[in-house]
């Protein structure tokens, strides 16, 4: 019997916990690694008294390559440690963790997200929702003991077992969840163009707008997996979708990433909305009272005046997951939560009339794209002159890929010294010229700089993959753009001196 320390274990695999699980590169995720994090995170819960002898543990997995790969060497730390095993096939990252709080057991996800296939990761659930950071520090402390002769020495998994097969009630349970909630053929009339691409989410989504009601057509299915960002939207699918709406007349497009758990969804023009507008829209349309939000966030949501209360979070769903829980204890209003990225998180039930959604604490795509459409129907307008309506405030953001986080971090510890002078001095020397003045800087999640014209600047290295992230907040989309190519030479000049 051999055993292995976890934290030893992300040092030397380079597989760590980012904003969102545990993701590293493919060839770092060997067998050994994917079973090793899953042991541990099992036996996290039977510390915690969250997982007794004999449970079911619950599985799942998005379309890219390595993900069943990867499902089998979790699945096999699940039989060995003896527990049930429900193999939920390739469905959504919402809809696998809405099936196990539905049936009270822990589940996880493989699936890399937004982030190109030669990545991968794992999102693990408990019974209530998705782990914490308290939960990630737990995790790290195990020490796992495996079988001799488990592994071969390049830590593939000796003799594995095959998947059972796919059960098929996670997906119908999901697809339930919105046709029980909304109202029967709410959606009739609504023409939506679907850009499917790889998501794992895209037959659920198409068969949810379906059965409200909406015509759908299905564009862009691709067998290759395709790394669509929410939050850096690649040049050729914001030319696809413009294309798309030129040559059909949709309502507007919808999509998701890789994994189902952020939404796209555009205007009738084919222009894709920001994440953090529509999860104000959504968050409208369910009578949110209190909204959760990263740092990072457009700032529309505090101005709109739609909501009682907002709260700025750092960024990662288990920040704003931690945000609602605490809203809850003393909340008289429906508590929700969003990211920039658009996934929508809802930390308490939302009654419409006689109906009830669930509350689902884990980011979400489809419940963004139903209430944004509904919205613009309960306001007898075009999504367009929907965003009209909000304070105009407009966010553009990129990356810098292949940025190692050590440096990303190196950098504005340079930038943001404890010797607040000098960290003025250095900030107006780099950005001075062109957005003027600081007026306020706020370090709770990387760098978000407020300048006296009302700009922000927001520099954050990334919690899923080696990039540094930039976001950028003005007054007309034209402004944002131009900052965030400002920035973004900046920060090349800086990756280009690593």
């Amino acid at each position: 019997m051999k055993q292995i320390r976890i934290d030893h274990l992300m040092e030397t695999s380079g597989v760590k916990f980012g904003t969102s699980g545990a993701r590293g590169l493919v060839e770092a995720m060997t067998d050994k690694v994917c079973y090793s994090y899953t042991a541990a995170f099992l036996q996290h819960l039977r510390q915690l008294g969250e997982l007794d002898e004999g449970s079911t543990v619950g599985i799942a997995g998005d379309l890219r390559p390595s993900t069943e790969r990867i499902m089998t060497a979790c699945a096999a730390a699940i039989t060995d440690q003896g527990y049930g095993l429900l193999n939920c096939g390739g469905i959504a990252s919402p809809a696998i963790a809405c099936y196990g709080l539905e049936r009270g057991i822990p589940t996880l996800m493989v699936t890399g997200s937004h982030i190109p296939d030669d990545r991968n990761g794992i999102k693990f659930n408990k019974a209530d929702g998705e782990i914490l950071k308290e939960d990630e520090e737990g995790i790290k402390k195990q020490r796992i003991t495996f079988p001799d002769g488990r592994f071969d020495t390049n830590g593939s998994l000796v003799a594995p077992l095959p998947l059972p097969l796919p059960r098929q009630d996670a997906s119908r349970h999901y697809l339930q969840r919105y046709t029980d909630f909304f109202p029967e053929r709410c959606l009739a009339g609504t023409r939506i163009g679907l850009y499917e691409h790889s998501s794992v989410v895209r037959d659920a989504l198409h068969d949810t707008l379906a059965a409200l009601g909406a015509t759908v057509t299905r564009l862009g299915r691709t067998n290759a997996f395709t790394p669509v960002d929410t939050e850096a939207i690649r040049p050729e699918d914001i030319a696809l979708a413009r294309q798309w709406a030129a040559t059909h007349d949709f309502d507007c497009i919808v999509s998701a990433d890789g994994d189902g758990d952020r939404p796209l969804i555009s205007d009738e023009l084919g222009n894709w909305l920001r994440g953090d507008v529509a999860g104000i829209l959504c968050a409208r349309y369910l009578g949110a009272g209190i909204v959760a939000t990263p740092v990072s966030s457009n700032s529309a949501v505090e101005k709109c005046g739609y909501f009682k209360r907002v709260i700025r979070t750092r960024i990662g769903s288990p920040y704003v997951v931690a945000a609602m829980n605490e809203a809850l204890a003393s909340a008289t209003t429906p508590v929700v939560g969003y990211e920039a990225n658009g996934g929508f998180l809802t930390g308490s039930d939302i009654q419409q009339g006689t109906r009830t959604l669930k509350a689902l604490p884990t980011r979400d795509a489809i419940i963004v794209i139903l209430a944004t459409i509904l919205l613009a129907r309960q306001q007898s307008c075009t999504i367009a002159k929907l965003l009209k309506q909000l304070p105009q405030r407009f966010t553009a953001s990129d990356r810098i890929k292949e940025f190692p986080t050590e440096s990303s971090r190196s950098r504005l510890a340079w930038l943001y010294p404890e010797d607040r002078e000098l960290a003025n001095s250095r900030i107006f020397t780099l950005f001075g010229k062109d957005f003027g003045k600081v007026s306020g800087i706020d370090d709770t999640d990387g760098l978000h700089i407020t300048f006296e014209s009302g700009d922000v600047v927001h520099l954050r290295p990334s919690g899923n993959a080696p990039e540094l992230r930039c976001y950028n907040e003005a007054s007309s989309p034209e402004r944002a753009e131009a900052m965030l190519r400002t920035c973004m030479s900046i920060l090349s000049g800086w990756k280009a001196d690593c």
